[in-house]
């Protein structure tokens, strides 16, 4: 894991927001998550990602068309954070994608640290803790960058809270699973719509389809509390 990259840099445009949902999925792989507060920058290399793709997905919160004001943010427009809090304990930030009224939207599960490793900490109250651990999983991230349901609906194009462009991850670095926590979707839960970077120890569940796993044997395990935190 590298930290050389510093939280610096244009952020993705409106238009990139706009492509396929499980296109925006895919591509999301590498780019950096940048929080400023007046705390300081905080920041992450994104490694893994989840497609919920609106009224007839449903394991979506707007499945069936639902609309309500925890949602709301999902109609959009693109290029917003949808910020949910579960379990009474979490918060989990997620990307709108598509045009106003379609509801679709990209969970972040995990990112490596690029920037702010200290200010992560602190927030995390691991001070010991390996970079790796620090945003590993939906809910561990958004402690880490300070996120929580104040920051539901910003710009993620010129707000605080944005995404800043980067190279592309190759295919041959990504793997497909099926989502993390959503069973409760029946036969959707099986669809291979989450994104993850091969082999980063920052993944924060299954880390590679069958087939492919082996390239990740030697990752930490798994963390359940991050795992718990991707449900819809």
């Amino acid at each position: 894991m590298s930290s050389d990259d510093r939280g610096r840099g244009p952020a993705l445009p409106r238009s990139f927001y706009l492509h396929p949902t499980l296109t925006i999925a895919r591509r999301l792989l590498g780019k950096v998550l940048v929080h400023e507060t007046v705390d300081g920058l905080a920041a992450g290399r994104i490694v893994e990602t989840e497609a919920y793709r609106g009224p007839a997905d449903r394991a979506a919160h707007s499945r069936g068309g639902h609309r309500s004001a925890r949602n709301e943010v999902m109609y959009g427009p693109p290029g917003h954070a949808y910020v949910y809090f579960i379990y009474g304990m979490h918060h989990c930030v997620n990307v709108v994608t598509q045009p106003q009224d379609v509801p679709e939207a990209v969970l972040i599960r995990a990112l490596e640290p690029v920037a702010g490793v200290d200010l992560m900490r602190g927030r995390r109250r691991l001070p010991d803790a390996p970079e790796w651990r620090l945003c590993r999983g939906p809910g561990a991230l958004c402690q880490a960058l300070g996120i929580d349901r104040a920051l539901n609906g910003t710009d993620l194009v010129r707000g605080a809270l944005r995404i800043l462009d980067r190279p592309d991850v190759s295919a041959a670095r990504i793997g497909r699973t099926p989502r993390i926590g959503v069973d409760y979707a029946g036969d959707h839960a099986a669809r291979p719509w989450r994104f993850l970077v091969l082999g980063s120890p920052a993944v924060s569940g299954r880390r590679a389809p069958t087939g492919v796993a082996r390239r990740a044997r030697r990752a930490p395990p798994t963390a359940p509390t991050g795992a718990r935190a991707g449900r819809r």
